[in-house]
């Protein structure tokens, strides 16, 4: 189906899912439900555990309660429509509803990489200078921290998708992916899309790489400081802390930076490789994430078992 020009908002793209595997959506979609289920549970449990847990009240959980909202976000964009694709054939998507899309996964994906940078910081503060760290790490610098990771994510995705809404549309409306990711739109312009795309790649590695540059300061610094403990246990729970946050930023920072290089060096990768790529980018770090600080974060385990005691005792009959 083509359009001689889109530039009616009413209009409806359509999403093909993953290119190639259209035989196999019904079972692709499985794992992925699976996914975002977990991804659910596990993240909206952080927050609950945090919430009611008053030891937990302190910045390093207040960034994970950050992390968990945005992974929330990140998966919710996305996974609903694409089991819809999957399961009911649903592949139609409003105009404004794909710049919608789009502006809030990539804002999701650069706000993501902010938290992370602050969680590197506060472990930072925690480990170099521990009897500073309530005076560093206040109520209102966390509140001013999260506010400039969101601002710093919209400001990012806001001049990209007004210029992207701007272009004229002339070729297959059908997007070859299964949610409207920047550079699979960007195909359909019938104009030079040079400029966004341009400013998406530059934007994205500007971020990236300076949030990983001082996340290796930071860690580095904080390794230079835990080989200083004279306790051989201190050592060794600063490093689990701290090995858990690489892990994340590892399972973040890795399949993001190769799925948005897939799209600017063809590598020959089949269509479907590289859409399989961006979708469980934006879908298993979520899923992780809390299974990660679950599993090695004992404060946030410990939160879990008093909540599910509590509950336990309330539902107890009274004898």
């Amino acid at each position: 189906m083509l359009f001689s020009q889109i530039t009616d908002k009413n209009a409806w793209d359509f999403l093909m899912g993953i290119p190639g595997l259209e035989a196999s959506h019904v079972w692709m979609g499985i794992p992925f439900c699976s996914m975002y289920i977990i991804a659910l549970l596990g993240n909206s449990m952080i927050l609950l555990t945090v919430r009611l847990d008053q030891t937990l009240h302190e910045p390093m959980y207040y960034f994970l309660c950050m992390l968990a909202v945005i992974d929330l976000v990140m998966a919710t964009s996305i996974v609903p429509k694409m089991l819809g694709i999957f399961w009911l054939n649903s592949v139609e998507i409003a105009f404004d509803a794909c710049f919608t899309q789009m502006f809030f996964v990539h804002s999701a994906t650069a706000a993501e990489s902010g938290v992370l940078l602050a969680m590197a910081f506060d472990r930072y503060v925690a480990i170099c200078y521990p009897l500073r760290y309530q005076a560093i790490l206040t109520h209102q610098k966390v509140t001013q921290i999260g506010l400039a990771i969101l601002l710093r994510a919209a400001l990012f995705m806001t001049p990209v998708t007004w210029m992207m809404k701007r272009l004229p549309y002339c070729s297959s409306n059908v997007i070859a992916h299964s949610y409207c990711e920047h550079m699979a739109v960007v195909k359909l312009a019938c104009a030079d899309p040079r400029a966004s795309s341009q400013y998406c790649v530059v934007g994205s590695t500007l971020i990236v790489g300076t949030d990983t540059v001082f996340i290796s300061v930071s860690y580095g610094m904080i390794l230079r400081a835990v080989l200083r403990l004279a306790k051989k246990e201190a050592r060794l729970k600063a490093i689990g802390t701290c090995g858990s946050h690489l892990c994340v930023m590892l399972l973040y920072y890795v399949p993001g930076l190769f799925s948005m290089y897939l799209h600017i060096f063809k590598l020959g990768l089949a269509p479907h490789i590289q859409v399989l790529v961006a979708d469980l980018y934006l879908v298993v770090p979520p899923m992780l994430n809390p299974v990660n600080y679950g599993i090695k974060s004992k404060q946030i385990r410990k939160g879990v078992f008093k909540l599910f005691g509590q509950r336990k005792s309330l539902a107890e009959p009274s004898i």
